[in-house]
């Protein structure tokens, strides 16, 4: 119950005062900012076991609470120590990103005002920022102005999300009422074999099954072969199954590939697919001007999805889900209940986002994106872009021109896939058993950097081979990583076969 207004006001590490907000303010501050500063000179990832991280964090549920500042501590002296640097220029590993002052501070505010956007009434601001953000997005994207969409925890909500609506335009409400044993016919999705595997677990979750997504081959650029989709559509017609949608990809997890994406639109429109594109990944990439005519056709999409804790550089979770024509996707999630009746007659106060995707409960995401975009610009973001575009295409051609590491793949916008080659391997022919031990030998090179602490590549494969896979995604990044990244390679390919002799 709180204080009447002639009563002292409490001082609880529930309802803090001012002055103690102040304290921890200050004091969380000081710390993310020594951290930006010093983030270059960390290791960056942790040299620690499960088994000693768990010594020194588990205790019984506190039954009276402990002071801030030595909560502060247990997060500076363990939790930091124990975590892996994804802000560092020389992380390369999956699709990470360093995260941003302005975008932490976002949170922060965000989280204090606690906003809850399930619908305009519970949030009119906040609702309305999400609306000009996710129109600043369509925006960077080339999309019509009519064209809409929300915030998600990711790409792969994005990915089911878009899936579910894509479902209800083939198959109506049936479906949605009586289950995926409504329908007649098996339906089929088509995405290339370098796909997401986001995808096929929507499918799943949707009641579509795994083994109705298609996979399509791709070309020597991992890129969509349009005449096999068209092949795949039409022989699945033949034989009683129902196409109705095909997923592309602008920028590939393994290879950073973007399919053909004007072409895959055509056949969309041509057999009446709802075309899907998974930009997790890469879509942000347009902004930069040497990758725009990779991402011709993508406005055509029904559906796009997108990360901007991604190529936005944002920290973690903010996905994004855009709508050619969001009223083609209402129908799917639009569900009335006594709790969710809107009494509001203007249109734009009655507007809900639980009619565009799953969630009710939805944080104010749109704060940070917002905030990021308006401090920084879409020219800072696309300069940035492009630099870490350059850097992947510097260190393609390190790599192509040292006797000591092989190209695996073609550099697909910022990611590089490429292994160690000993010199007395590189000009004889190799047989099974040789590739089988080049992959032993890079995967243990790969563990030996990831324990250095320098630099860090994470793993794929390419056409069946291990890959040592980089992906630029840091505004920190130089091309000078590029070339201490190599060098700390080389390194631990010495330590490795030292080893080993």
């Amino acid at each position: 119950m709180s204080a009447a207004p002639d009563e002292p006001r409490a001082d609880s590490a529930l309802d803090p005062s001012a002055a103690r907000i102040r304290d921890m303010g200050t004091a969380a501050v000081e710390w993310a900012a020594a951290y930006h500063e010093s983030i270059r000179d960390l290791p960056i990832a942790p040299r620690v076991s499960a088994a000693e991280l768990k010594r020194r964090l588990a205790e019984p549920l506190p039954v009276d609470g402990r002071d801030f500042a030595e909560l502060l501590d247990v997060f500076r002296d363990v939790i930091v120590p124990g975590s892996r640097h994804n802000g560092h220029p020389r992380f390369f590993g999956y699709v990470s990103a360093p995260g941003t002052a302005v975008a932490a501070v976002a949170d922060l505010l965000a989280s204090t005002l606690n906003a809850n956007l399930p619908a305009w009434r519970s949030a009119p601001a906040p609702t309305e920022l999400e609306h000009v953000t996710i129109g600043w997005i369509g925006e960077a994207l080339g999309c019509d102005p009519g064209a809409g969409g929300l915030f998600t925890s990711g790409g792969s909500m994005a990915n089911l999300t878009a899936l579910a609506a894509a479902r209800h335009r083939h198959c109506g409400d049936a479906v949605a009422i009586h289950g995926a044993g409504a329908h007649p016919a098996p339906l089929r999705v088509y995405a290339s074999t370098e796909t997401h595997h986001s995808v096929h677990k929507a499918a799943a979750l949707l009641g579509i099954g795994r083994a109705n997504v298609r996979e399509i081959p791709v070309d020597a650029g991992f890129r969509m072969d349009v005449d096999a989709l068209v092949a795949a559509v039409e022989q699945d017609r033949a034989a009683g199954l129902e196409p109705f949608c095909v997923v592309a990809n602008a920028g590939t997890v393994v290879t950073g590939a973007v399919d053909p994406l004007r072409e895959v639109a055509a056949v969309a429109r041509r057999y009446g697919l709802w075309m899907h594109v998974d930009a997790a990944y890469g879509g942000f990439a347009r902004l930069a001007p040497s990758a725009r005519p990779l991402f011709v056709g993508l406005a055509e999409a029904d559906s796009i999805a997108l990360d901007p804790h991604k190529w936005l550089y944002l920290p973690a979770d903010c996905g994004c889900l855009i709508y050619r024509d969001p009223e083609a996707a209402r129908a799917a999630f639009r569900l009335d209940a006594d709790y969710t009746r809107v009494s509001q007659t203007e249109p734009a106060e009655a507007f809900a986002f639980w009619d565009y995707g799953p969630d009710l409960s939805r944080r104010f995401r749109a704060l940070k994106v917002w905030m990021l975009l308006a401090h920084a610009g879409s020219r800072a973001l696309g300069e940035a872009i492009e630099g870490n575009l350059d850097c992947a295409r510097h260190l393609g051609e390190l790599v192509d021109a040292s006797d000591e590491f092989e190209l695996l793949a073609p550099v697909g916008l910022s990611i590089v896939c490429f292994r160690y080659l000993p010199r007395t391997m590189r000009d004889e022919p190799r047989s099974d058993a040789d590739e089988q031990r080049l992959d032993g030998l890079n995967e243990r090179i790969m563990v030996a950097l990831q324990q250095g602490g320098s630099s860090y590549l994470s793993n794929a494969s390419v056409d069946g081979r291990f890959a040592l896979r980089g992906c630029v995604l840091n505004y920190r990044t130089t091309r000078r990583d590029m070339e201490i990244l190599l060098d700390d390679v080389r390194r631990a390919a010495k330590q490795v076969l030292g080893a080993e002799e």
